[in-house]
């Protein structure tokens, strides 16, 4: 199980993004070459030793493993945030050399060479953009998947932080995610029958929206006008002034990183982790819009005030009424320990497929249970204690490695749960314990329980 903890690598670099098509597409086939590489070595190894190993044994090696991670966090782009996306999902239920992988590409991106970033301002602000700044760091304070952020001051005083994005992002959104898709296939992880295409095109446009940083400034003061009634949390101002379609700009604001948490008094953890479930709570049933990004460096703290810093709203979506109340169904009857109301308004929302019901169906009705225990215990819910997960992961093994089962969610109940399971994974990093049963029944109460 992925704990959200990177293992060790090199501290990131400055190395230039290729930002053509062809140029990544040659990442790409170097990428293959050298994982096809590794894999006839390795096999050649293991049939000499008289095994007979599986496609996915050989991709899966420690090499392999490092040179996808290392391959992908060069690319950065939509080939590294899809790497996060999945990790983020599915961190209990890959395997684990595939988890590692995922878990890398959580880490902070290599950064552009200045001359690089450079060239990228030039073409957004002009050739004259460092008389608009008192300030301006060429070393950047955070680097990820789709762009890295700088510090400036402007020459009136204001305190910025801008997110530039890495050059030829946009353009290779699509490409990216096909050639991801296509090494997943190369794993033997996927069933050749699983229709992974609608998910693969919500995927892309997703891609292409978190790549419109204007799109995305909209959405951060959205956010900020929907919180202003909450005082724990902090969005960030936009600053119109020098945000462009692949730049973002925005107050600086003083925090840290939430991961500074880990070690803080219990009642600290429970009351960061409830302000994050209120949140998505409110996301999800009174805001109608969810920021589906839940990896950990969306969120600081400011020890001070006890409020949560939100930043990063390129995830953003709204949230269609029919994912609203199939979420709604399945936590009333989940509350009500209604164990066949569970699985008839999980089916009925696509969040089960039929195959897995009828070929599993004591499987699912087990792995049901535990969670309704797990909801309903008269304790606060232990995002610490694990063993839950392992019984749920011991379930769904087989229903896991029965391809006829295998089933693919509607895009919207993905991404609402990417981001429920990415808050759930925090609550486990910071060992948090929340009475979640109490903070869900007000959003309950008028739904009244199905004959």
């Amino acid at each position: 199980m992925s704990d959200g903890s990177p293992p060790d690598r090199p501290s990131p670099k400055a190395r230039s993004i290729p930002n053509g098509r062809l140029s990544r597409l040659g990442h790409f086939g170097r990428l293959a070459g050298g994982v096809a590489g590794g894999m006839l070595a390795e096999g050649a190894r293991r049939l000499a030793d008289g095994q007979r190993p599986r496609m996915s044994e050989l991709l899966l090696t420690p090499a392999n493993v490092t040179r996808v991670a290392e391959r992908l966090s060069h690319l950065r782009g939509a080939a590294m945030k899809l790497g996060q996306m999945i990790s983020m999902d599915a961190g209990d239920v890959l395997p684990p050399a595939l988890t590692e992988i995922l878990a890398r590409l959580r880490q902070d991106a290599d950064r552009m060479p200045p001359r690089q970033l450079e060239e990228t301002l030039a073409a957004q602000w002009g050739a004259d953009w460092r008389a608009r700044f008192e300030r301006f760091d060429l070393t950047p304070v955070a680097a990820a998947s789709i762009g890295q952020v700088h510090r400036a001051t402007t020459r009136d005083g204001r305190s910025l932080a801008i997110k530039v994005q890495y050059p030829g992002v946009r353009d290779s959104i699509d490409a990216d995610v096909d050639n991801v898709a296509t090494l997943l296939r190369m794993s033997g992880l996927l069933p050749p029958g699983l229709d992974i295409a609608p998910l693969l095109t919500a995927a892309k446009t997703q891609l292409r929206e978190e790549a419109d940083y204007l799109r995305e400034g909209e959405q951060m003061a959205l956010f900020g006008r929907l919180l202003a009634d909450a005082p724990g949390y902090v969005v960030p101002t936009l600053d119109r002034e020098f945000t462009t379609g692949q730049v973002l700009a925005m107050s600086f604001v003083e925090a840290r990183p939430i991961e500074s948490l880990m070690d803080a008094p219990q009642n600290v953890r429970d009351t960061v982790l409830r302000a994050l479930i209120a949140l998505v709570l409110r996301e999800l049933f009174e805001f109608g819009v969810m920021q589906t990004d839940p990896n950990f460096g969306n969120y600081r703290y400011q020890p001070s005030s006890g409020r949560l810093v939100l930043l990063d709203f390129g995830a953003a979506r709204p949230v269609p009424p029919e994912t609203t109340a199939g979420y709604r169904r399945i936590l009333a009857a989940a509350t009500r320990e209604d164990h066949q109301g569970v699985r008839e308004a999980s089916l009925a929302a696509g969040f089960l497929g039929p195959g897995a019901v009828s070929r599993h169906g004591d499987r699912i009705d087990q792995m049901i249970d535990v969670v309704i225990g797990k909801l309903n215990a008269p304790r606060a819910f232990d995002f610490g204690d694990r063993r839950f997960v392992e019984v749920l992961r011991e379930q769904a093994s087989d229903v896991a490695a029965d391809r006829g089962a295998w089933h693919v969610p509607p895009a919207d109940i993905l991404f609402v749960q990417r981001k429920i399971s990415g808050v759930a994974l925090l609550g486990a990093r910071m060992r948090a314990r929340v009475d979640v049963r109490s903070m869900i029944e007000p959003y309950l109460q008028d739904l009244a329980p199905t004959a």
